[in-house]
């Protein structure tokens, strides 16, 4: 059996996809800053309030740029009692407002990762 292979698209695409990394990445880092601060805003919304502390605890940071590899976001609050408000003791049921937010506003990251990978298609 023989087979007559044309790499020429395959070549074209691999060169489109090396001359968009440094916008992809630069692109998804954006969607992943706007995510991450939609996700925290939305947390601070559903928050339980006592003093104020948890609510005011919850940040974001985002861990590097996107043109060099992974961009990641850590979101949650500081205060030492954040994880015991989300799911709960032995005592007090869970009051979840971390968790429901990364909910809310998932499926529009994911939306915008797939509108991305397909602007670079």
């Amino acid at each position: 059996m023989d087979f007559d292979v044309d790499l020429g698209d395959l070549n074209k695409v691999a060169v489109d996809l090396s001359r968009a990394a440094g916008t992809v990445g630069a692109a998804a880092a954006a969607v992943v800053r706007k995510t991450a601060l939609d996700v925290e805003a939305t947390a601070k919304q559903f928050a339980p309030v006592d003093t104020g502390a948890l609510r005011s605890s919850i940040g974001s940071d985002l861990i590097g740029d996107g043109r060099f590899g992974a961009v990641e976001a850590e979101i949650g609050p500081t205060v030492e009692y954040g994880p015991y408000v989300e799911f709960g003791t032995s005592i007090n049921a869970p009051r979840a407002y971390m968790g429901p937010a990364l909910d809310r506003h998932s499926p529009d990251f994911v939306a915008a990762l797939e509108q991305l990978g397909g602007d670079v298609l």
